[in-house]
C-alpha cells in the first residue's frame, strides 16, 4: 500500500499526531486535508513535547514533504507562532512545507465572531474560538479570502469588503463591539502574504503528480468522525468533513487512491465540549482515568470528559468512513485499574442497539457494559502482553470486525507496536 489515511474514530484527541509521526518516517508526503488550528497534535520525541496545530505531523521527518491542502482553513498569524514554537526541533522551510493557494484564510473577523457567539451563553457548542466555523461559513457562502488573494492588496480590500458586509452589521448593531477596519486587516494579511509566498503552491497538482508516480502518501485528519459536520453528533460538531470523505474534497484525490484507512481509537472514550456521551463516567474512576491520562486539550487546555470504550459509536465511525484497521492508543492508562468495562450496546426506549446510527438519540442512550478482567502490564516485552490485555484487544477486533493494527502504550515512538505492516 502506498496511501494511508489517519482518521480519528472518536470525538478527537485519539493520538493521531504520534501515529502520523510514526508512519510519516516512511512517507514521501504527509497531507492535512481539513480543519485548522483548532487541532492539537502532540508528539513526544526523546522527552521533548512538540504540539502542532496547522503544520502536518510529518514535518519532523527530513525525508517527508508536508502539505496543507485546500480543505484546511488557515490562520497566518497562528502559523508563524507555530513555526517559532518548534524552531528548536525543526526548521520549517518552503522545501519541507507546501501550502495550498486555495486554502481559506481565517481573518480576525472570523475569530471575533466565533468568540462572541460562544461566549454569549445562548447556544454553547464548545468551539475552540479560533474562528474555524465562521471561516467555513464564508467558504460555503462564496465570500472567503483564499491564500492566493493575500498577494494583491487591492483585490484583498475588495474581497474583505464583501466578506465584512453582514459581519459589520452584526458587530455594530447586534453584538455592539469594535472590530478592525478593512484597511487595517488588509494590510495585516498582505504582510503575512509576503512572508508566505514561497510556501504557496497548487497542491492539487502536486498531489496528483505524486499519485501518478506512486509516492507514499499519508493523509492526516484532525478531530474525529463523531465531530464530522455531516456524520457527527450535530450540532455539537466541528465545521469540516473529518472522515475519509474530507480527503476527496479537501485534498483532491480520487476514489480508490487511499488504500488503507487507519482509525485512531483511544482505549477508552473522551470528549471535549458539549454534546451527548453515553459512556461518560461520573464516578471516581472517571476522574482517575482523566488524571492518569492527562486528559486536557492540547489546543484549549480544557478538561476532557472520560468514559469506557464505546463500541457502538466505533461501529458507526467505521461504517461512516470505511475504516480498514485501527490503532489503539493510551492502553497504559487502563493498566492497573481495579475494574475494566466496555460498552457493547445502548438501550434506548427499551430497545437495544449495537451501532450508534445517526437516527438514535444518544442523549437517551443507556450503555450496556461487559465487564472484563483488568489487565496489569508494563509493556516491557515486545508483543508479549498480559492475557487479560489480549482478551480486551480480541473483543474489540471481534466486535468491530477489523484488525487492531497498532497499539500504543505511551507517548514515545518506541512505545508504539505494529501488529500489521503499513507502507509496503
Amino acid at each position: 500500500m502506498n496511501t494511508i489515511a489517519i482518521i480519528g474514530a472518536q470525538w478527537g484527541d485519539e493520538g493521531k499526531g504520534k501515529i502520523t509521526d510514526l508512519l510519516g518516517q516512511h512517507a514521501d508526503y504527509v497531507i492535512r486535508f481539513q480543519g485548522g488550528n483548532n487541532a492539537g497534535h502532540t508528539i513526544i520525541v526523546k522527552d521533548k513535547k512538540i504540539v502542532l496545530h496547522q503544520i502536518p505531523s510529518g514535518i519532523l521527518h527530513d525525508n517527508c514533504t508536508s502539505i496543507i491542502a485546500h480543505g484546511v482553513v488557515f490562520e497566518p498569524e497562528a502559523f508563524w507562532h507555530e513555526v517559532e514554537s518548534i524552531k528548536d526541533h525543526i526548521t520549517v522551510t518552503p522545501e519541507r512545507l507546501k501550502i495550498s493557494l486555495n486554502a481559506t484564510v481565517i481573518t480576525r473577523y472570523h475569530k471575533l465572531l466565533d468568540a462572541i457567539r460562544e461566549g454569549n451563553g445562548k447556544r454553547k457548542i464548545g468551539t475552540t474560538g479560533k474562528g474555524i466555523g465562521p471561516a467555513y461559513e464564508d467558504k460555503i457562502g462564496r465570500r472567503a479570502i483564499k491564500i492566493k488573494d493575500l498577494f494583491d492588496k487591492e483585490l484583498l480590500i475588495q474581497k474583505l469588503q464583501i466578506a465584512l458586509e453582514e459581519k459589520a452589521y452584526l458587530f455594530e448593531h447586534f453584538y455592539k463591539t469594535d472590530f478592525p477596519s478593512i484597511e487595517e486587516e488588509a494590510e495585516r494579511l498582505y504582510q503575512y502574504g509576503q512572508k508566505l509566498f514561497a510556501f504557496v503552491e497548487d497542491t492539487f497538482s502536486l498531489i496528483d503528480k505524486a499519485t501518478q508516480e506512486g509516492k507514499k502518501m499519508l493523509f492526516e485528519g484532525a478531530q474525529g468522525v463523531l465531530l464530522d459536520i455531516d456524520y457527527g453528533s450535530y450540532p455539537y460538531v466541528t465545521s469540516s468533513s473529518t472522515g475519509a470523505a474530507g480527503i476527496y474534497t479537501g485534498a483532491g484525490v480520487t476514489n480508490g487512491v487511499v488504500t488503507e484507512k487507519l482509525g485512531i481509537v483511544k482505549a477508552y472514550t473522551t470528549r471535549v465540549g458539549e454534546g451527548p456521551m453515553p459512556t461518560e463516567i461520573s464516578e471516581e474512576i472517571g476522574h482517575m482515568i482523566q488524571t492518569i491520562g492527562n486528559e486536557f486539550g492540547a489546543t484549549t487546555g480544557r478538561k476532557r470528559r472520560c468514559g469506557w470504550l464505546d463500541l457502538p459509536s466505533l461501529k458507526y465511525s467505521i461504517k461512516a468512513s470505511s475504516i480498514t484497521s485501527i490503532a489503539l492508543t493510551k492502553l497504559d492508562v487502563l493498566s492497573g485499574l481495579d475494574e475494566l468495562k466496555i460498552c457493547y450496546a445502548y438501550e434506548i426506549d427499551g430497545k437495544e442497539y449495537d451501532c450508534a446510527y445517526p437516527g438514535l438519540d444518544l442523549a437517551k442512550a443507556k450503555p450496556k457494559y461487559k465487564s472484563l478482567p483488568p489487565f496489569k502490564d508494563d509493556f516491557s516485552k515486545d508483543n508479549q502482553y498480559a492475557t487479560e490485555l489480549n482478551e480486551y484487544i480480541e473483543l474489540i477486533e471481534q466486535t468491530l470486525n477489523i484488525p487492531v493494527g497498532i497499539i500504543a502504550f505511551g507517548p514515545e515512538r518506541d512505545q508504539i507496536h505494529l501488529r500489521k505492516k503499513y507502507f509496503h
